[in-house]
């Protein structure tokens, strides 16, 4: 069980007998009244986006979720299919479930897929991925007046912004959560 303070942005919880991802989070203090929480939640199992406010004494279930390494396959443009490692069953999410992270994989790629009672509801990004700069302009010479950014595109075909050093062939480690430029490999 958690309490209302232990509800975190990417907190899994059940409510309804359903597994829902806190995706928004924001603690207000009411003075002698406690606390109360305001979060947005994403239904893990249909995709739907809705408020909920927690009171300060309110304890939530958490959600009975099984990860397991997989391998990403391919999309066929409506379903994206993942394969388990160890007993080659594959899986399948809707690609509309997957909008953002799709973002980030490449074909046999290994991510966490979350199971909720066996069935498969999302899947887990590593936080960080490094991927290779396919696209990258050159920047215009003596534009020093503040830090010197350029759209780059990466081989995933995402496309993203970066500082003015990067070019192609480079590679580069990309926030999976906010879809940033973190670092350049060395």
């Amino acid at each position: 069980m958690f309490g209302v303070t232990d509800l975190k942005k990417g907190t899994l919880i059940k409510l309804d007998g359903q597994p829902w991802k806190v995706i928004e989070y924001n603690q207000k203090q009411m003075g002698r009244g406690g606390s109360i929480v305001n979060t947005k939640i994403k239904n893990m199992l249909d995709g739907k986006v809705i408020p909920k406010t927690f009171k300060g004494a309110d304890k939530i279930e958490a959600a009975d979720i099984e990860n397991r390494t997989v391998q990403y396959l391919y999309n066929d443009g409506v379903k994206a299919f993942f394969m388990d490692n160890e007993s080659f069953v594959q899986s399948e999410l809707d690609v509309a479930d997957l909008e953002h992270e799709l973002k980030f994989l490449l074909e046999g790629m290994s991510v966490d897929l979350q199971l909720f009672d066996g069935n498969p509801v999302n899947i887990e990004l590593p936080k960080n991925l490094f991927l290779k700069v396919i696209e990258a302009p050159e920047v215009v010479k003596g534009d020093t007046s503040g830090a010197v950014t350029k759209d780059i595109i990466v081989e995933t075909g995402y496309k993203m912004r970066a500082p003015g050093f990067i070019k192609p062939g480079d590679e580069i480690s990309v926030d999976t959560v906010t879809g940033e430029y973190r670092e350049r490999k060395k």
